[in-house]
């Protein structure tokens, strides 16, 4: 089987295309043994609206507390309204997800 890589290359650069700021589409290519990256986070306090301050965590031994890693950053629960103040409470654990240059988590309250 002959892979012809300039056909590739134009194929990928068609799948990455952005037509302009106000119309971003993001896709997600899957494949066996393909996945999304997700990691476990904890709420740390909330920012504003549905946009919170979380922190990853790492998970250990059953019946032990998650251990809190790396630098505390902001991801949006897209379980409450993103016209409303949010309500989920700190120390909430849930599974964050990045899509395009966002990080997004489904908590609901």
């Amino acid at each position: 089987m002959t892979i012809n890589n300039s056909a590739t290359q134009q194929l990928l650069n068609r799948l990455g295309r952005q037509s302009s700021d106000m119309n971003k589409e993001t896709s997600f290519v899957t494949s066996p043994g393909g996945r999304a990256a997700g990691w476990v986070i904890k709420v740390i306090s909330k920012d504003n609206y549905n946009v919170y301050n979380v922190r990853i965590v790492e998970i250990c031994d059953a019946g032990a507390t998650p251990t809190v890693m790396g630098e505390q950053t902001q991801a949006v629960n897209v379980a409450e309204s993103f016209l409303n103040q949010g309500t989920l409470a700190a120390n909430s654990y849930a599974i964050m997800f990045r899509v395009a240059d966002k990080n997004v988590f489904y908590a609901p309250v």
